[in-house]
């Protein structure tokens, strides 16, 4: 195996003074040893690698892991594992590792996203590529820890944390293929979900050219909505606790929500497959006497502020609300506590600048308005322009799950429907593009309905082979129900639709429709 490291594939660094072209940049001279350690000495501009080493096992991962749905476990292979500092401001202290597999590479370069504000490089989600034969990079985005501290009076670290670490490390990491493989990677791929599928759709906008295929789960594109709205609801409910949804009163809505609406798709399964088709009025749970379950006044008008999201007075833009099923993923305060947290982060260190502010400060009409302003599309990824890409031949997968309690699902059908709009119709996209929303799955992954599913490899034959996913086969198993489900993900608008005939269990049984 040291031979392989030494000089793979006849690699640029099998040898001294070798010269090694880098994106746009002019050719820098590599004096390397021509081992994986050798890769120390490589020459980037902005970028410093700080330590180059075979490992045979991740950092805090286990020694097999498994990948896909229902997969059997992996090894892990043994690897070059690469660390290095991106300075491409002079406040920038971005870092980043790379993991180059020491045999067997498939010639793939995949990048994989982070979540929330977190400043941390994404070793599991590094370890799922591996194993399936890519290099692999990951960032901590410019900062460590979960807080957004970070940005407060630097600007450049926000840039860095919004966009630029997430393009600066796939620059970096070609360059760092190319030199140990002796060429640059046959296809390169994004994966990320929740703030990584933010940053998916982020380089989609910026970046035609960094990736050719990326996936994009429950998407953070509206970072500065989805902080008002768990904002708005957690000030109404902190100084108001008659006007909170408890355990029993979400699991009394949840239940009411599936006895109204369950049955709309032709299916009693316990998920809603389109829960835009759903109308349920919490207000038919509302407390006439002496009931022994139901939903106060005031109870009442929280949920309907939870669906119903609201409006930047200024731009008219809807801000979405979390989807009629997703009740489960509440909180006693509104939207989870992850969404709250980088919401009251947002508002205190990235708009007014001001560690002492607290949600009870908060004001829609203002703060809305001020926060769509100062971010500028920076942590946004609201762009509808996708064109670059498309005509690039780039392939972008969207997903999300309906059930989603921490990021609003309605904001992932909200832009599709944008970029269809602005692009000239669905049929414009639908060779490029492609969203599929999953009836009952939670936030990335859990919940109800199926959400075992394998985007990577949907997106490899859709990339290399030209094969578009006119469906996407998805998996749930309840071990304590003894419930194995399949289902088809549908690319949207199109939902799954029961045949009529056969195990509804089955997803054979479900035809891809439009309503």
């Amino acid at each position: 195996m040291k031979s392989v490291i030494r000089c793979v594939a006849g690699g640029l660094l099998c040898g001294f003074g070798a010269w090694l072209l880098t994106g746009g940049n002019a050719a820098v001279r590599v004096d390397a040893a021509g081992s994986c350690e050798g890769l120390t000495a490589l020459k980037l501009q902005g970028t410093t690698i700080t330590a180059a080493k075979v490992e045979t096992a991740p950092p805090g991962v286990n020694a097999v892991i498994p990948t896909g749905p229902n997969p059997a476990a992996r090894p892990i292979p043994e690897f070059c594992r690469v660390a290095a500092t991106l300075r491409p401001s002079s406040d920038s202290d971005i870092k980043m590792e790379i993991w180059l597999p020491a045999s067997n590479w498939n010639g793939r370069y995949q990048a994989v996203g982070n979540g929330a504000f977190n400043g941390t490089i994404n070793h599991n989600a590094m370890t799922a590529a591996l194993v399936r034969g890519y290099a692999v990079s990951s960032t901590d985005t410019g900062h460590t820890g979960p807080s957004a501290s970070f940005g407060l009076g630097h600007p450049e670290k926000v840039i860095d944390f919004g966009w630029r670490a997430v393009h600066e490390t796939a620059e970096a990491s070609k360059g760092i293929i190319a030199a140990f493989y002796g060429g640059a990677p046959k296809f390169s791929y994004f994966n990320g979900c929740s703030a990584g599928g933010r940053q998916a759709m982020s380089e989609a906008q910026r970046f035609p050219a960094d990736f050719n295929g990326i996936i994009a789960g429950a998407p953070g594109l509206d970072w500065t909505g989805r902080a008002a709205s768990a904002v708005r609801i957690e000030q109404r409910l902190e100084k108001n606790e008659a006007a909170r949804l408890g355990q029993a009163q979400r699991q009394l809505l949840h239940a009411a929500v599936l006895n109204s609406c369950d049955l709309l798709d032709g299916v009693k399964d316990g998920v809603l497959e389109n829960p835009k088709r759903c109308t349920f009025d919490p207000g038919v749970l509302e407390c006439k006497g002496s009931e022994a379950s139901c939903l106060t006044t005031e109870q009442v008008e929280t949920a309907r502020m939870i669906y119903a999201g609201a409006v930047n007075p200024k731009t008219k833009r809807a801000i979405n609300g979390l989807a009629r099923g997703s009740e489960l993923g509440w909180t006693d305060l509104g939207w989870t506590a992850s969404a709250r947290a980088t919401g009251l982060d947002q508002f205190r260190f990235l708009i007014h600048g001001d560690p002492s502010w607290t949600i009870q400060k908060f004001n829609w009409d203002s703060d809305i308005v001020l926060a769509e302003e100062r971010d500028n599309n920076t942590l946004n990824a609201l762009d509808t322009n996708l064109e670059p890409f498309i005509a690039r031949g780039g392939k972008l997968i969207q997903y999300h799950g309906w059930s989603d309690p921490q990021i609003s699902p309605a904001g992932t059908t909200q832009y599709y429907d944008r970029v269809a709009q602005a692009l000239g119709g669905r049929n414009k996209l639908h060779g490029s593009y492609r969203l599929y929303m999953a009836p009952g799955m939670g936030h990335c992954s859990g919940g109800d309905g199926p959400n075992t599913f394998d985007m990577v490899t949907a997106l490899e034959r859709w990339v290399e082979a030209g094969l578009a996913p006119n469906q996407i086969p998805a998996t749930i198993t309840r071990p304590s129900a003894m419930l194995d489900r399949s289902r088809p993900l549908c690319p949207y608008p199109e939902v799954a639709v029961y045949k009529g005939t056969g195990n509804t269990d089955e997803g054979g049984n479900f035809a891809c429709r439009l309503e």
